[in-house]
């Protein structure tokens, strides 16, 4: 069990270091991408951030289609199951990632009512639910994946212990965001008002008196401007400037226009990204703002179909070079190719290419409100590809996570 963890740490550990290693260890940016690795390589996103809602509007899933996605915290990979796919591989180059997603999965085939299951993943902040881990899914899971959750960290807590104490609370992400919720009360500020509005124009007005002042804030200007300040949102540094770069005025302009949309671009009432932004957790009450998965109208669909998700802990590109030709109908990037250099985006576009079924539909994100292909790609290569540039544009509107500056859908070209 102990080999099988330290298996994964290494896995995880080699597949960032090829997938951000850049620079020389020593140079400045060698020094920040090496930062970067430490903190990407624990668990980074209890909840992903891209919405899977809009996902699936654009892959258009159906009965017959293949699908393959990066990962993350999983909450896509489970929802695309609601559009009934024939199959799911889900790709993470970090080990807990993919940890909690098997997690996920052996929930599901072995807790059979929806009020347990949604205790353990939605509130995610009861002692019941290490119960449940111990009698009723540890010795359900394979080796690895009990030896991650079943570690002790400082003070002796086992990892599996975070799903007593709100696991939206914990992971780098979890950390980010209670760092900024302590730094904006020094400030005076309070994020979680913004929750407390009834109307649109009550969640402009709370975030223009109660949140928006913070960007104002010497120190947290300052902070703006450090790369590793915002490696808590799993941003490396080459998307940090291409983020930076998405505004004259530079990254504090971009990131207070981000958190804007976030507080007021939808009703608070259906945006469970921004509970968990001002708020670090989903919604209380009855009918609260979920992803698909967690929805009790969906449980028995997603229960009935999880047998169909794999994951694996390669990259994107391993998998589909070992895959055969014409294996996938829809394939979700997430923000991978950000980190990318020209090299590594030709590498996985030739696959995605070789791989793809007849109408294969690929979505991504980007971090800055850029094409990223044109210009990259060989002509002959992205020639392949139409962009829905219209609808891309669309689809970028209606994400409610709204922390992207594009979304992105390419269809492949008839024969």
């Amino acid at each position: 069990m102990l080999q099988s963890t330290k298996a994964v740490r290494k896995a995880t550990d080699a597949g960032l270091k090829a997938a951000v290693h850049r620079a020389k260890p020593l140079s400045p940016a060698g020094v920040l991408e090496r930062m970067f690795t430490l903190a990407f390589s624990k668990l980074v996103y209890p909840q992903i951030w891209e919405d899977p809602v809009v996902d699936m509007k654009a892959l258009e899933i159906g009965p017959d289609c293949e699908v393959i996605a990066i990962a993350s915290g999983g909450c896509n990979v489970l929802s695309y199951l609601t559009a009934d796919p024939a199959g799911v591989t889900a790709v993470d180059l970090n080990g807990a990632h993919v940890a909690l997603g098997r997690l996920k999965i052996c929930a599901l085939q072995n807790l059979r009512d929806y009020e347990t299951f949604f205790r353990f993943f939605g509130r995610a902040d009861a002692r019941a639910n290490v119960s449940v881990y111990e009698h009723r899914l540890r010795a359900q899971l394979d080796p690895a994946t009990r030896a991650y959750w079943d570690k002790r960290r400082a003070f002796g807590r086992r990892r599996i212990g975070v799903f007593a104490r709100n696991v939206y609370r914990h992971g780098v992400l979890g950390h980010f965001l209670g760092a900024g919720h302590t730094l904006a009360r020094l400030h005076g500020l309070d994020p979680s008002v913004v929750l407390k509005a009834r109307t649109i124009e009550e969640q402009r007005a709370l975030y223009r008196e109660r949140l928006a002042p913070i960007f104002d804030k010497p120190l947290v200007r300052w902070l703006m401007k450090q790369p590793a300040s915002l490696y808590g949102l799993g941003i490396p540094p080459a998307q940090y400037k291409a983020l930076a770069a998405d505004s004259p005025s530079g990254i504090g302009d971009v990131l207070s226009r981000r958190l804007e949309r976030l507080a007021c671009g939808f009703d608070i009432a259906d945006n469970y990204f921004a509970w968990q932004a001002f708020g670090r957790r989903y919604a209380p009450g009855p009918n609260p703002s979920l992803p698909p998965y967690l929805k009790q109208e969906n449980f028995e669909a997603v229960q009935s179909r999880c047998g169909r998700v794999r994951y694996v802990q390669r990259s994107l590109t391993e998998i589909l070079r070992d895959s055969p030709p014409a294996s996938f109908d829809r394939y979700a990037l997430l923000d991978a190719q950000d980190w990318m250099n020209d090299a590594d985006l030709t590498a996985l576009w030739t696959e995605i290419t070789r791989t793809a079924r007849p109408g294969a539909r690929v979505i991504f994100r980007t971090a800055a409100d850029e094409p990223l292909l044109p210009g990259r790609l060989p002509d002959k290569l992205l020639g392949r590809w139409t962009y829905e540039e219209e609808r891309s544009r669309e689809f970028g509107r209606q994400d409610r996570s709204s922390i992207y500056g594009a979304f992105h859908l390419y269809i492949l070209r008839g024969a």
